[in-house]
């Protein structure tokens, strides 16, 4: 995987315990928060919806790096088969209880996990889900080289989150509130270079979301 100027930045990454930290506190209010029918749970619906849309347009084995309480599981396609992984039992067991509460025959599993050091075989999924996560793993360059073991070649990888604004009045604004940020568990200065450019992948689509574009969407396929 080449590498990116941002590597050199892996001394000010969030550690394991603050996200684990952070999740922990969320996980007994994430649903009502973030899967909400107001604001925050709104516009986190708009990118969950566009990941869901364009991974429904594939075939075959899923990964959803991330899967938190499993908002966006009901949503994909029966056709698919889902595998999720989560670092945070707390959420886990949330999402557990969503799959069998709702009856969702298309999960095949729900596993604690690492997402940068996979347990999984090489070229494991047909593509992978990456939802509001890359931003918050402690080291996302090794995230990516693990996604792109996974997956086969020419599958799929979708990712939707905040990324960093180049410069101007947001750019300013991200980089202050980056203290407070890192306290909840992910980076406002998140820049999406650390997510595009690398050998593995060719982008397919880079498309900021309506209504605000607080977040894009990023299409790779494994070369």
């Amino acid at each position: 995987m080449s590498q990116t100027p941002a590597q050199s930045a892996d001394r000010d990454d969030l550690d394991e315990t603050t996200v684990l930290s952070a999740y922990r506190r969320w996980a007994p209010v994430y649903d009502a928060v973030f899967g909400g029918k107001f604001f925050i749970g709104a516009l986190f619906g708009i990118g969950r919806r566009a990941v869901v849309e364009a991974v429904n347009r594939l075939e075959g084995k899923v990964l959803e790096l991330g899967v938190g309480t499993g908002l966006s599981l009901p949503a994909y396609d029966r056709r698919l088969r889902l595998t999720g992984i989560d670092l945070c039992p707390h959420m886990l067991g949330v999402a557990r209880e969503r799959v069998a509460r709702e009856q969702l025959p298309h999960v095949d599993g729900l596993h604690q996990m690492d997402a940068g050091a996979l347990t999984f075989a090489d070229r494991s999924f047909d593509a992978v889900a990456v939802m509001f996560v890359i931003t918050v793993v402690p080291h996302p360059e090794q995230v990516m080289a693990e996604i792109a073991r996974v997956v086969r070649p020419g599958g799929e990888v979708v990712i939707v989150s905040h990324f960093a604004a180049d410069g101007g009045l947001r750019g300013l604004v991200e980089r202050l509130i980056v203290p407070v940020t890192r306290k909840l568990g992910w980076r406002s200065d998140f820049p999406a270079a650390r997510v595009l450019g690398h050998d593995e992948f060719e982008a397919v689509e880079v498309r900021p979301l309506r209504p605000f574009g607080l977040f894009t969407l990023i299409r790779l396929r494994r070369r």
